[in-house]
């Protein structure tokens, strides 16, 4: 069945991208500033493929979480273990999960120990922009930009004070509620939002326990007998406020913090607190139109208290500090030089003894950006001196060039690297102090253009991994044993279509291990093809909506014995101005009530509503 509707979806796209309509409410790409280069430049001027998702987006997808913001985006696979708050991880171009970077307003966030990032628990209300740069940028932002880098900017407001709100309720007794206030005035600005989301949910896990009369028999999926509801709880705020303390210096600061509550199923856990923290301060001092200097310092908290039927089963306690300082020379008309330093430093507490608690990393890079005429050209280099793994050095170029009537061709390559996790250097037992860096090497061609009638971009890329970490029988520690290739295309386009405003995406990747006893099979949890379509139209006061997401199968193992099928889903939305400052919005998700799974042995929600009512006045 998801074959068939992926097709139909891909279809549609097709056929809306041939229409003569005019897309007059597309997003003109000229006015959406990016930080993929770690410049501020339009998305059109970006060589690289970048998607912008911002708070407008946000609002009209009523999605609940950011996995299901992310949900079916080109290159994204997400994999989930459970439903709301429960494990989440992300493969992008069919690359690790850990092989993503995350900034949180230019702070480097995830744990240290696992290398993941907790996607589920950063909360939707306190996010204003999300970019999505696809492809390798360790070049510019040093380790696991792999698979390329994920950038989330909390809320910004505007002139004068303004407050919002909403509140929400839907299935598996779901219940959300949201305040904020913000605003400037004269040189200043500030801003605060809270929110609180409690959901029952439902039971996550179909597996089971040892079945005692067989002592060969130690279960299936979690291990373990709960049929119960997992329920999931989070509680989050988000402060900012700056000032222009001059015509040429501003100065910033912010903080993020969310505490969750998630209930699973585990033979050896069940229940874990958690809290995910972001703090930061920046400066920009522009004294010139030639010069622009910019600092940033920040901390990243993660942590997680475990418990068995709230028994403590240990904890984990990291933080990540970092501080970045970058100047930017435009030498000339189009030419544009950035020279840069970062410092990190991870440490690691908890329940857990490791080897060795706390690292830093030095790092210097630089970039040249500039055009000539229809021509674009960018190249970076970096160097990275790790206290645990001596230097890496990483490169980039990339060209473009416009060849009238909108189009435009662009070509890159790119190497980048992932640096060994706590865990995989200093887990008792475990760990290999001696593991090196994991390392690849992209190449990357895309066509696009822009129209009056339509938007549209298609890129492929072939991505080859060397001294990827897994288990090494042989010494009985993780080791640098593995290859990889990811290799394949993404469409995207945007237009409107008889008042329907379309944006679709499709995405095939073709992934192999290439090294070791499972070579030729193909890498775990990353469906092979997917496709996203919105399509939403308003009639006055009303907006409907309608999101398609379809995904091809996967395996879920690297032995690829356990086969996941593929499945489609289809979301409704609709919402109702009924005053200037308020909205009412109604979701049915998973219209059809698809079954699929996308982690094996762990549901997925069926059938869900929600119902919000939002408060933002104009």
């Amino acid at each position: 069945m998801s074959a068939k509707i992926l097709s139909l979806a891909v279809a549609a796209a097709l056929a809306t991208a041939v229409s003569p309509a005019r897309a007059q409410n597309a997003t003109d790409l000229d006015e959406v500033t990016v930080t993929a280069n770690r410049t501020a430049i339009s998305v059109n001027d970006a060589l690289v493929p970048v998607e912008v998702i911002d708070r407008e987006a946000i609002e009209r997808s009523q999605a609940r979480d950011l996995p299901d913001l992310l949900r079916g985006r080109a290159g994204i696979t997400i994999a989930n273990q459970g439903g709301a708050g429960k494990l989440s991880t992300l493969f992008l171009r069919g690359a690790e999960s850990d092989h993503v970077l995350v900034l949180i307003d230019g702070i480097r966030v995830g744990s240290p120990t696992s290398g993941l990032v907790s996607f589920q628990d950063l909360p939707l209300a306190m996010i204003e922009r999300i970019e999505v740069v696809r492809g390798p940028r360790s070049s510019l932002y040093g380790a696991d930009a792999i698979g390329g880098v994920i950038q989330i900017f909390t809320r910004r407001d505007r002139e004068g004070l303004h407050m919002r709100g909403s509140a929400t309720v839907g299935s598996h007794d779901y219940a959300q509620g949201t305040a904020g206030l913000g605003g400037r005035s004269g040189n200043a600005w500030f801003g605060l939002d809270t929110a609180y989301t409690n959901t029952e949910g439902f039971d996550a896990c179909r597996g089971r326990g040892p079945d005692p009369s067989d002592p060969f028999d130690f279960g299936a999926g979690c291990f373990a007998d709960e049929p119960d509801d997992d329920g999931y709880r989070n509680r989050s705020l988000s402060a900012r406020a700056g000032i222009d303390a001059t015509e040429t210096l501003s100065l910033g600061v912010h903080a993020l913090r969310a505490e969750g509550r998630n209930e699973y199923d585990g033979s050896f856990q069940n229940l874990s607190k958690i809290t995910q923290q972001v703090i930061g301060a920046n400066a920009q001092w522009q004294p010139s139109d030639v010069a622009a200097f910019k600092l940033v310092v920040g901390r990243n908290s993660d942590t997680s208290d475990n418990y068995k039927d709230s028994n403590p089963a240990g904890r984990f306690d990291t933080d990540r500090d970092s501080a970045t300082v970058q100047g930017d020379f435009t030498f000339a008309r189009d030419q544009m030089l950035t020279i840069g330093f970062d410092w990190l430093r991870d440490r690691v507490e908890g329940s857990t003894e490791y080897a060795e608690t706390s690292r830093r990393n030095h790092a210097g890079f630089v970039q040249y950006q500039g055009r000539f005429g229809a021509h674009s050209f960018e190249a970076s280099l970096r160097r990275d001196d790790n206290e645990q793994f001596d230097g890496h050095t990483t490169g980039s170029v990339a060209w473009g060039m416009g060849f009238g009537d909108g189009w435009r061709i662009t070509a890159g390559y790119g190497t980048a690297f992932k640096a060994p996790t706590f865990n995989e250097l200093y887990f008792p037992f475990f760990g290999n102090p001696d593991l090196k860096p994991e390392e690849s090497k992209s190449w990357e061609l895309g066509l696009a253009r822009r129209g009056d009638a339509i938007n549209w971009r298609i890129d492929a890329f072939d991505t080859r991994a060397d001294n990827l970490i897994a288990y090494d029988a042989g010494i009985f520690l993780p080791n640098n044993i593995e290859s990889a290739r990811m290799r394949g295309a993404e469409v995207g386009m945007d237009t409107e279509l008889a008042g329907w405003v379309v944006n679709a995406s499709a995405s095939f990747v073709d992934t192999e291990n290439r090294e070791g006893f499972f070579a030729g099979n193909k890498l775990p949890r990353r469906a092979d093809h997917n496709a996203r379509i919105d399509i939403d139209r308003d009639f006055g006061a009303v907006r409907l909506g309608l999101t398609g997401v379809a995904e091809g199968s996967r395996y879920d193992d690297v032995a690829n014995s356990t086969r996941l099928g593929g499945y489609a889903t289809f979301d409704l939305r609709a919402e109702y101005a009924f005053h200037p400052d308020w909205t009412l919005q109604a979701r049915v998700a998973n219209l059809f009530d698809r079954k699929y799974e996308t982690v094996a042995w762990y549901n997925q929600p069926g059938r869900e509503w929600f119902l919000t009512l939002r408060y933002a006045p104009q």
